[in-house]
């Protein structure tokens, strides 16, 4: 195929409505000559005595929220150079851990330097959706390579592909429908969550207290729970190092996790572990002087921001955890697997870290008190919320197929080009 036909092609999508497929190619624009864009001011522009009012002041990291912790008063308004946008414009946050994200505003509100707004001249939600699907080539091009930041210069000199605004309009309602459906289940996920939650704040005792405030009936007469520290309960599993040269199989006969693993499985598995990145097989365990994490523990980061968000993973498959992380095992005849993965969860480590570095180490593990049941007792309650477990997960990787699903079809909506800055 000759150069010309090569960039002929580049410049319509892959997949077009029928009614668009003869419209011709799409044209090429920077976001610069297509939005109208601005940013606001420092919120040190802004004297603490206007703040308590009624104008909400959004922050980068609550670009893609409907609320937000801090408000203006309209003298704080004037007074400062925050600047007000509206719901349906695009907003784009420039510096801080979330650099990159793009949402749509779902509160009018003031922002100030940190994110970029912009208002297209003809279909907002197409270009939203658009900056969507370039958000990962932003990241690598711009922040991954040393920048650390974005500017609004950065953001104003990408180029994207336009077709007439008809076109636009067709892809934004298909998106949008799309949006619209995941949003439903996301709903019927944090409902689940949420029901879970306050069974457990049923089925196991108050802080201070010995009994549940909901038994089953055959458990009604058995007595108090008994408190016991952690390590009577639970072995504690401890991680290994992972070396360089072993890293990067995507696939073995064991799954060796790493933080990021045990934070995949919560977000897109309901919490169930089964696969990681990185693999190894039988050979490297004696490299690794390493013992598996059997199936039925439960993992989770042990030191760093990741222990604050307190996330549990329940392995599926024997595997093997990396020194970030720790496992729990149930001790036969002591305590249920399951018990034991829903027990940890009302575990606050938060409240067990040392050091400058949130952490927590075997010692400290073990000497946690809990309180708990007799076996059968524990396995009533495991059974009953393990049911809840499978429903969060089954619902968990439904939204993750629709997310996946929604990706490719974007792939296939806009043109694809070699990416290079603009």
């Amino acid at each position: 195929m000759s150069e010309e036909n090569t960039q002929k092609s580049a410049l319509v999508p892959r997949l077009r409505f029928p009614e668009f497929r003869e419209a011709g190619e799409w044209e090429e624009k920077s976001i610069g000559d297509s939005c109208e864009s601005f940013s606001g001011g420092t919120p040190s522009t802004i004297n603490k005595d206007f703040y308590g009012g009624d104008i909400p002041f959004i922050r980068s990291a609550e670009i893609d929220k409907n609320k937000t912790e801090l408000f203006l008063t309209i003298e704080g308004l004037n007074n400062s150079a925050a600047k007000m946008v509206k719901v349906g414009d695009i907003l784009i946050a420039l510096y801080g851990a979330n650099s990159g994200d793009v949402a749509l505003a779902r509160i009018n509100g003031a922002i100030n330097q940190a994110i970029l707004c912009l208002r297209h001249e003809t279909n907002n939600i197409f270009v939203y959706q658009y900056l969507s699907i370039k958000k990962e080539w932003i990241i690598t091009t711009f922040l991954q390579g040393g920048q650390g930041n974005l500017s609004g210069d950065i953001i104003k000199g990408i180029k994207l592909f336009f077709p007439l605004p008809d076109e636009q309009q067709k892809i934004a309602d298909c998106l949008s429908s799309l949006d619209e459906l995941i949003a439903a289940e996301a709903n019927k996920l944090d409902a689940l969550k949420t029901h879970k939650k306050g069974l457990m704040q049923q089925l196991f005792p108050a802080e201070g207290e010995t009994l549940p405030r909901l038994r089953f009936p055959e458990f009604r007469e058995a007595g108090e729970w008994e408190s016991k520290p952690l390590g009577k309960v639970c072995a504690v599993l401890q991680g290994y190092g992972f070396p360089e040269a072993l890293q990067g199989r995507n696939h073995g006969k064991y799954p060796f996790c790493k933080v990021s693993d045990v934070s995949r499985a919560v977000a897109e598995n309901g919490g169930l572990l089964t696969t990681a990145v990185n693999y190894v097989d039988e050979d490297d365990l004696s490299t690794l002087k390493a013992k598996c994490v059997p199936m039925g523990a439960t993992v989770f980061a042990k030191i760093g921001e990741a222990l604050r968000l307190n996330r549990r993973a329940f392995v599926q498959k024997e595997c093997l955890i990396d020194n970030n992380v720790v496992g729990l095992k149930a001790i036969y005849g002591i305590a249920d697997d399951h018990f034991v993965y829903i027990l940890s969860q009302l575990i606050d480590l938060n409240k067990h870290c040392g050091g400058a570095v949130p952490s927590v180490n075997k010692s400290t593990l073990e000497a946690i008190e809990v309180i708990i049941p007799a076996p059968p007792e524990q396995k009533r309650i495991a059974d009953c919320l393990a049911a809840l477990d499978d429903l969060i997960a089954a619902q968990t990787q439904k939204i993750e197929l629709l997310k996946r699903f929604k990706k490719g079809l974007m792939q296939q909506l806009f043109p694809v080009l070699d990416e290079a800055p603009a």
